[in-house]
């Protein structure tokens, strides 16, 4: 029964299906084989139960809010205030990818968003200033995974849903990560680029007082960051409460720059409908399917063969690390999550993982999903962003940033407060 699930699941996908298309069909296909009741005819109860949560109607509302952040015009004066405080450093504008990125980041939730935005404003960088473009490409590519990681984001509420996790201590939980994963992408540069000085570009000096006049452009994001975050912690706001009190942030800041038309707002509104349209079709087809492997009693089979094997939970996390680093060679990140972790993520709490550690540990391996060829979604679209030159510039560029995140996943093995400390300090 597994072995035939996991075979009608490649298969599928082979035929290039849409994903919710792929997991209907293969939920309607294990119980007409293996079910001994018609459990599709249950199928409508479980949308509706799927769909019609509170929580759900976060995610459009953060999506909108990273639509209205992208076309605000923001990130252009982020992108050059952070050029010009962390530009004195080996590798120069490259650093300041990844602290645009973490920051752009922290109010669009979207991997995708972060990569594009920052990537249009930062590509011409490497022509301007000499930098060797494989590695000044993959800093782009790595650092918009940090989308999915530091909060606000779209994924960790994903995973919230599917594993009845606290979505406020998830957030918690993914700062402190979020900024040492930066910190890490940040000292991989330094090395490179003191071990290869011909990446480093031309260095750009710039006055105590100019870096201090653009530090104006980093504010927007922080504002946003602020209003969503703080109103969760503060008490008065919980996660779809805040991501309204985001959106309308946004809308401020736009206004304020003079971006605020109806043009902006129907293209805000059009690709948050079919973003969230796409997410959300997904979650419902994982729901039905993990509803029928439950009633076919393939989940539980699949605890029944993993205990069989006498692993420490150790060594399965090392097993479920390798898993997710394959996985993500070949599936669509979002697709990755709604399959594997309704399955895997029980078996990894039976073990005695944490589910909000553990959270974080599958955000980044998510994340690493997000940059390695040849489906890695982050290359294609920073190479798109560049329009020229060879696919393999950024996916070469792209692997040391791998290598940071596999660091950091044993970093969060060994020092697991790393994720935990925070929420069990504030939320107790």
């Amino acid at each position: 029964m597994l072995l035939t699930a996991l075979v009608l699941l490649i298969v599928l996908i082979g035929l290039s299906l849409p994903i919710a298309a792929a997991l209907g069909v293969m939920a309607i296909t294990l119980d007409r084989v293996y079910g001994f009741l018609p459990l599709y005819l249950a199928s409508g109860e479980v949308a509706w139960t799927a769909s019609s949560g509170f929580l759900l109607m976060a995610i459009p509302l953060f999506v909108l809010l990273g639509e209205i952040m992208l076309r605000s015009g923001v990130a252009d004066a982020m992108y050059d205030a952070l050029a010009k405080w962390l530009g004195w450093l080996p590798g120069g504008v490259m650093h300041a990818n990844v602290g645009a990125c973490a920051l752009f980041s922290a109010t669009s939730g979207s991997s995708v968003a972060t990569a594009a935005t920052i990537g249009t404003v930062a590509v011409p960088q490497i022509d301007r200033h000499g930098y060797g473009p494989q590695l000044f490409l993959g800093t782009l590519a790595a650092g918009g995974t940090l989308g999915i990681l530091i909060p606000p984001s779209v994924n960790l509420i994903i995973y919230g849903i599917l594993t009845n996790t606290s979505v406020p201590q998830l957030y918690l939980a993914g700062i402190i990560p979020g900024l040492m994963l930066a910190g890490l992408f940040m000292l991989m540069i330094i090395t490179i680029v003191l071990l290869r000085p011909k990446t480093a570009g031309h260095r750009v000096h710039y006055t105590l007082a100019e870096r201090f006049s653009g530090t104006l452009g980093v504010l927007p994001p922080i504002f946003v960051f602020i209003v969503v975050i703080g109103s969760i912690y503060a008490g008065f706001a919980t996660p779809t409460e805040a991501a309204a009190l985001g959106v309308v942030a946004a809308l401020i800041i736009a206004a304020s720059r003079g971006r605020l038309n109806w043009k902006m707002l129907n293209e805000a509104l059009e690709g948050t409908v079919v973003t969230t349209a796409m997410i959300v079709l997904i979650i419902i087809a994982a729901y039905i399917l993990n509803m029928i492997l439950s009633g076919i009693g393939l989940t539980r089979q699949l605890n029944e063969f993993v205990t069989a094997l006498g692993l420490t939970p150790m060594q399965m996390l090392l097993v479920v690390v390798i898993f997710y680093i394959v996985l993500g060679c070949f599936m669509e990140t979002l697709s990755m999550m709604i399959t594997t972790i309704p399955i895997i993520a029980p078996l990894m709490f039976s073990l005695g993982f944490d589910p909000v550690w553990y959270g974080i540990v599958m955000m980044i391996l998510i994340e690493t999903a997000l940059i390695t060829p040849p489906i890695g979604l982050n290359l294609y679209v920073v190479q798109g962003v560049r329009g020229r030159g060879a696919m393999t510039d950024v996916m070469v560029g792209a692997l040391p940033f791998v290598g940071a995140m596999a660091i950091m996943v044993v970093l969060l093995s060994v020092f697991p407060g790393l994720a935990t400390w925070l929420p069990a300090l504030l939320l107790r």
